[in-house]
């Protein structure tokens, strides 16, 4: 097993902080970094694969510094967001270059199963240019792994996956995971991470907002306060009546209808039908206000 650890981690591009003072070590198994644009997530991936340096603080993989540290790629494997594949080679070409450069004993058969581990070797001799974005997303993910390491690191490895292409990288993950391999990747999709990690890191603004199994985080979003929109067949009377409710904290009634900020969200979803139903009050809309991501990660930064 090959750990990657950070130890008060700091990254800063003038008088911007990109990542702010994070510790976490990451192990066996499959780990989502999950987190809204702009996180700092990528710059945590790059500096776990040493292309750019901590300000502050170390990051190690297998006990070793990532930084000016090449034989590190020996047992690291990455896939960056930003696609750089030429077009004109064939998704064959690409990958047994990879496996060249790692200086592999048979290129041939490394690149061989690579490809059929992502389910590419049936288009394995078109051009990249030719493939579709979950095709060459698949074949960059085949060269990370053509020399089979114990790191696997991959910045939003699902995007432009169609729904079967990303149940099968899903299942792969899980795979490599449940081999021993150290696995992180990022997203800032919830239920991706839902489905494929058994822990999770969130980071937010540059800071590790929350970390742990994913029931753990879901939870800490879940009980978060909500705001709900509402429309009824009297807003006045329904208002009136959910002030008195322990789960909500405050009511306010425009022409629009009904905002009410409940401290949580299951306590309120429940006691909500209860209270029309006694009033004698038909709900006919209730619509939850602060869903975006970035409502919930900022709640998990300030909890």
């Amino acid at each position: 097993m090959t750990d990657v650890t950070l130890a008060a981690v700091s990254r800063w591009y003038g008088n911007v902080v990109a990542v702010n003072d994070i510790t976490m070590t990451l192990g066996a198994g499959v780990t989502g970094l999950l987190g809204p644009n702009g996180a700092g997530k990528t710059t945590l991936l790059h500096m776990m694969a040493g292309f750019l340096a901590p300000s502050k603080g170390t990051v190690a993989v297998g006990g070793k510094p990532t930084w000016r540290n090449p034989d590190v790629y020996r047992q690291l494997g990455l896939v960056v967001e930003r696609e750089s594949v030429p077009g004109y080679l064939s998704g064959w070409d690409f990958v047994l270059a990879s496996a060249k450069l790692h200086q592999l004993p048979d290129p041939r058969a490394a690149a061989e199963r690579a490809l059929g581990l992502v389910e590419m070797a049936e288009f394995q001799q078109r051009r990249l240019s030719t493939y579709s974005k979950g095709m060459r997303q698949r074949t960059r993910v085949a060269a990370a792994l053509v020399h089979e390491p114990a790191v696997l690191l991959l910045d939003e490895p699902f995007n432009g996956m169609d729904p079967r292409q990303r149940m099968h990288m899903m299942d792969l993950l899980h795979r490599l995971g449940d081999e021993g391999r150290t696995v992180l990747f990022s997203s800032h999709i919830l239920e991706e991470v839902e489905q494929v990690s058994g822990t999770v890191q969130v980071i937010v603004t540059g800071r590790l907002a929350a970390s742990g199994d994913y029931r753990t985080i879901r939870r800490l979003m879940t009980h978060r306060p909500h705001v709900f929109a509402i429309r009824s067949s009297d807003d006045r009377r329904l208002a009136t009546a959910l002030m008195g409710l322990e789960s909500v904290a405050g009511v306010s009634l425009d022409t629009a209808g009904l905002t009410v900020h409940a401290g949580d969200y299951g306590t309120f979803t429940r006691a909500l039908p209860k209270t029309a139903l006694t009033e004698g009050i038909r709900v006919h809309q209730l619509v939850p206000a602060d869903e975006s991501l970035e409502s919930v990660f900022a709640y998990l930064v300030s909890a």
